[in-house]
């Protein structure tokens, strides 16, 4: 880029890079929510009616508790992941959860 005849050089640790994750909710009555952010403590806000937003799923199903979250390097692939985990079996996700807390 030329500024003035001046050449500004941006490097890669000039661009900020979300990082995005993938997380389940244990609903109040034991029902299991997934979904994807890159502002993980925003959007635990809004699930649990604190601030505006969060899904319709999670509303009347509170409180809720964080029971497992991944990262991923870009919207995209979190969305891949998580269409996968909400494919799972309840078993499966509740497997995937006690190996995340022996890690």
């Amino acid at each position: 880029i030329v500024f003035n005849n001046y050449t500004k050089k941006f490097l890669m640790t000039d661009i900020p890079i979300k990082k995005w994750l993938i997380y389940l909710l244990e609903c109040k009555d034991k029902t299991l929510y997934c979904g994807i952010t890159n502002d993980l403590e925003n959007r635990l806000k809004q699930h649990n009616g604190e601030i505006k937003g969060g899904a319709k799923y999670t509303r009347s199903r509170q409180p809720l508790e964080l029971v497992y979250q991944e990262s991923a390097i870009s919207r995209s692939e979190a969305l891949k992941r998580e269409i996968i985990i909400k494919k799972m079996t309840r078993k499966a996700k509740t497997a995937l959860i006690h190996l995340n807390k022996l890690n």
